[in-house]
């Protein structure tokens, strides 16, 4: 199992591993070797909680496939290795980004100082202004 949080893990047997011919930085290696790394997640294997699978599915966007799986790429090393855990730890970052839930927001009132406050500044900012106007003829 990979560990995401302390109560949440990840089943490698979700994972799946694809290596593909990288762009950018290489040299003649790059039109050798596979260095990319895809991988691919099956949200159905993966034995998220339902809130958390919710939150991942709306937090990956374009990175969701319409079968459920969840395609994360790294090609920003030259290496294989590198790639291939520079896209892990990618995938473990989001799913650890939604495995948070987030924290309901309480309306408020203002309150009594504050509304006072504020219309004593209003009172002061009309006073100055009227201060700039031309005397009365």
């Amino acid at each position: 199992m990979i560990p995401i949080t302390r109560i949440l893990s990840l089943d490698p047997a979700a994972l799946e591993e694809t290596f593909l011919r990288a762009s950018g930085p290489g040299g003649q290696n790059v039109n050798k070797v596979s260095t990319a790394v895809q991988l691919r997640l099956d949200l159905d294997r993966a034995g998220l909680p339902a809130p958390v699978r919710a939150r991942l599915e709306k937090l990956a966007g374009r990175r969701l496939t319409r079968e459920g799986h969840l395609l994360v790429t790294s090609q920003q090393h030259r290496s294989q290795d590198r790639n291939r855990a520079a896209a892990l730890t990618e995938m473990i970052r989001l799913i650890r980004q939604a495995s948070v839930a987030p924290v309901r927001r309480v309306a408020t009132k203002p309150t009594a100082s504050s509304r006072q406050r504020r219309l004593d500044a209003k009172a002061h900012r009309a006073a100055v202004k009227h201060g700039r106007r031309a005397p009365p003829e």
